[in-house]
């Protein structure tokens, strides 16, 4: 951060745009994930949080801003692995909690 430059917002157009990107969709992703540390399980958390980049980049193929390739369909197999690799814990101990109730 020493070797960058600051650069401000410049005119009350730039200025309104941090604070509609603050108040709105980044603001409320910083509340909704206060909410689910505080209440929710954190390794669902964990796991479900590597939806966002794969959401983002469908939505982005779906509105016509980036085209299908196979780099993105590797990376949507890769962000899915690493999600079911961080929620494998989840997986195995609810099939022991059903082999146990049997």
């Amino acid at each position: 951060l020493m070797l960058e430059e600051t650069v401000l917002p410049v005119g009350a157009g730039q200025w309104l745009a941090v604070l509609g990107l603050g108040l709105m969709p980044v603001g409320a992703a910083f509340y909704a994930w206060d909410i689910g540390v505080k209440r929710g399980n954190i390794q669902v958390l964990g796991a479900a949080s590597y939806a966002a980049p794969l959401l983002s980049t469908l939505v982005l193929i779906a509105a016509g801003f980036a085209e299908p390739s196979l780099r993105v369909l590797a990376a949507c197999v890769l962000i899915t692995g690493g999600a079911a690799l961080a929620a494998k814990s989840l997986f195995l101990r609810k099939r022991a909690a059903g082999e146990a109730g049997a």
